[in-house]
C-alpha cells in the first residue's frame, strides 16, 4: 500500500474555490489537463469544516478573528463538496480531504474520499486522530510546527493502530522564506522512520522551484502545493500557485528527479565507460619480457592512450604471467589471474557495504566466516557471511545475505534459533513453506525443523540461539555433507 503514495502530487484546493463550484471546477479541469498530460500520480485536496459547531457559538459571526471570517465566506454545502468530489473521481484523479472535525471525518466517508489529510495545526489533536484513525483510509499528515518528540508521537500514535500513512515535512509560514524551510528535516525523518513514505507541503512563494527540487534531492516523494485561479475580483494568496503554473511546477519535480535517478542501482552508461577508459593509463613495457616470465612492477610504466586489449594500470597484477614475448614500450596485453583472494576481498567489500548502508556498527571483537557449501568460486549464489559475536550458552551471530545468495536446506538437532531481520528482506522456507520476513520480524526455528533462505535483494539479520556446535548442521544435499566442514568455511579474525 505504500505505493499507493508514491511520486504523488496533491494540488490542494483548500478555500481557493472561493465558496464557488464553477470557479472549482475550472481549477479541477485545469489540474486534470496537466495530470493526463503528464501521467502522474495525483490527488485534489480539498477542506471539510462543520462550522456551526467547529466555532464557538459566540465568535460565528465576529469579523476580528482571525480566520473564521474566510471560512465562512467561502462556505459550501455538503452537496456542493460531494459534486467537486465528484468532478475529481470523473477526470481520474484521487480525492482527498482535510477534516478539521470529527463531524467532518464521517462527511469525508459519506463522500468516498480515497485519503485523509491531516493538517500541521491538527497532527497532535488526538481525538480528532481517533476519528481519522478509526476511518481506515490511507492518512498523510503534515508536520508544520512539530518538533521530533511531536513527530514521534504521532508516528508511535498512528503504528499502534496499523494505519497506512505518510509524513510531510512542512513549515507553517505563509509564505515560508529559504531560511524557514529546513530540507533537511526529511532526510533525518527518512533515515528516522524508514518504512513509512516522507514528502514535502510547500508554502513557499509560487514562482521559488528550487526548493521543491531539493526535496525531491533529499527523498521526498509526496509533493503538495496550493493552487488557486485568481480573476478581475479574486487575488490569489501569496503561498498559492496559479492553475497556468501548475505545469512549471511539475516539471520541476520531475526535472529533479530524472536529474537524482534512482539511487538502488546506479546506472553506467556505455559513453560514460568510453569516457572513462580515454582517461585510463595503460600498461607498457619498461624492459623486454620473455614469454614465460614473471611480470614484476619494475616491469612495466603507467601511461595514457590505453588501447581497448590492453592491461589498464587498475588490472595490472604482480601474479601475471606473460603469454608471449613483449618489445620494450610496447603495449601489455595480459589478465589479471583468477585469485581467490581478490575475489574474498571482493565479497569483504560487498558485506562491508551493505552493512554501512544499514548503519550496523559491528566493532572489532569478532570472528567472521564465509560459509561457502558448494566452493568459495561459487560463493555468490550458495553460502552466507557469519559475523560471530558470542558463543556461550547463548549465542548471538550477524548473517549477511548477498542479494540472490541461497542458503541450502538443513537442520540442527542441538540449537535453536531466532532471526530477526535486521534490513532487507528474508525469504526463510522452513518444513517447505516459504515466508517473506521483513526488517523487524521474528521467526524461531526449532531443532529439527529444515529450513533454507534467500534474499532477492539483500538481506542482514541477527541470530540468537543456544550455544552454536560444531557439525550441528545437517544439509539435505549429500554433496555439501561429504565435504569437511572446516573446507565449507573461510574464517577471518579481522577485515
Amino acid at each position: 500500500m505504500n505505493n499507493f503514495f508514491n511520486d504523488l502530487f496533491i494540488f490542494e484546493l483548500a478555500n481557493n474555490h472561493q465558496g464557488d463550484v464553477s470557479h472549482a471546477e475550472y481549477i479541477i479541469k485545469s489540474i486534470a489537463k496537466t495530470v493526463r498530460k503528464y501521467n502522474i500520480n495525483a490527488a485534489v485536496k480539498f477542506q471539510y469544516r462543520n462550522l456551526d459547531t467547529l466555532i464557538h457559538p459566540d465568535f460565528q459571526k465576529r469579523t476580528d478573528v482571525k480566520h473564521i471570517p474566510r471560512f465562512y465566506s467561502t462556505r459550501l454545502s455538503d452537496n456542493d463538496f460531494y459534486a467537486m468530489t465528484q468532478m475529481v473521481k470523473e477526470a481520474g484523479i484521487k480525492t482527498m480531504c482535510t477534516p478539521f472535525d470529527e463531524p467532518s471525518v464521517e462527511l469525508c466517508l459519506d463522500h468516498g474520499i480515497d485519503i485523509l489529510k491531516v493538517a500541521s495545526c491538527s497532527a497532535v489533536d488526538f481525538p480528532l486522530l481517533e476519528a481519522v484513525a478509526k476511518a481506515k483510509k490511507p492518512i498523510i499528515i503534515s508536520t508544520g510546527g512539530k518538533t521530533f518528540s511531536d513527530i514521534d508521537k504521532i508516528y508511535n500514535f498512528f503504528i499502534h493502530r496499523n494505519s497506512i500513512f505518510a509524513l510531510l515535512h512542512c513549515v507553517g509560514m505563509y509564505p515560508a522564506k529559504n531560511e524557514q524551510i529546513q530540507l533537511n528535516c526529511i532526510e533525518r525523518m527518512i533515515n528516522r522512520f524508514p518504512e513509512t513514505p516522507i514528502g514535502y507541503s510547500g508554502h513557499e512563494s509560487p514562482d521559488n522551484h528550487l526548493i521543491v527540487q531539493m526535496a525531491v534531492a533529499k527523498g521526498a516523494t509526496i509533493f503538495e502545493r496550493h493552487i488557486g485561479h485568481s480573476t478581475d475580483t479574486i487575488t490569489l494568496n501569496d503561498y498559492s500557485i496559479e492553475v497556468d503554473e501548475v505545469e512549471s511546477w511539475v516539471e520541476a519535480v520531475l526535472s529533479a528527479k530524472q536529474i537524482c535517478g534512482n539511487a538502488d542501482k546506479k546506472k553506467i552508461e556505455d559513453l560514460e565507460i568510453i569516457s572513462m577508459n580515454e582517461l585510463a593509463r595503460g600498461c607498457y613495457c619498461a624492459k623486454a619480457i620473455t614469454k614465460g616470465e614473471p611480470i614484476k612492477r619494475e616491469d612495466v610504466y603507467f601511461a595514457m592512450p590505453c588501447a581497448d586489449t590492453q592491461t589498464t594500470s587498475g588490472h595490472f597484477s604482480t601474479d601475471m604471467i606473460a603469454s608471449r614475448d613483449y618489445e620494450i614500450n610496447e603495449a601489455l596485453c595480459e589478465k589479471r589471474p583468477v585469485s581467490i583472494l581478490k575475489d574474498t576481498r571482493s565479497i569483504i567489500h560487498d558485506v562491508k557495504g551493505m552493512l554501512y548502508e544499514a548503519k550496523i556498527i559491528i566493532g572489532n571483537d569478532f570472528e567472521l566466516e564465509l560459509s561457502h557449501h558448494y566452493g568459495l568460486e561459487h560463493f555468490r549464489n550458495y553460502g552466507a557471511t557469519i559475523i560471530n559475536i558470542i558463543n556461550r550458552e547463548y549465542c548471538k551471530k550477524i548473517i549477511i545475505v548477498l542479494p540472490g545468495q541461497k542458503n541450502p536446506t538443513h537442520m540442527h538437532k542441538l540449537k535453536e534459533e531466532t532471526f530477526q531481520v535486521l534490513s532487507g528482506t528474508l525469504n526463510l522456507t522452513m518444513d517447505e513453506k516459504e515466508t517473506e520476513i521483513k526488517a523487524g520480524e521474528i521467526v524461531t526455528i526449532e531443532r529439527f525443523v529444515k529450513h533454507s533462505f534467500t534474499s532477492v535483494s539483500g538481506c542482514i539479520f541477527e541470530e540468537i540461539s543456544t550455544t552454536h556446535m560444531r557439525n550441528d548442521s545437517f544439509y539435505d544435499d549429500s554433496k555439501i555433507t561429504d565435504i569437511d566442514v572446516m573446507l565449507r568455511k573461510t574464517i577471518l579474525k579481522e577485515w
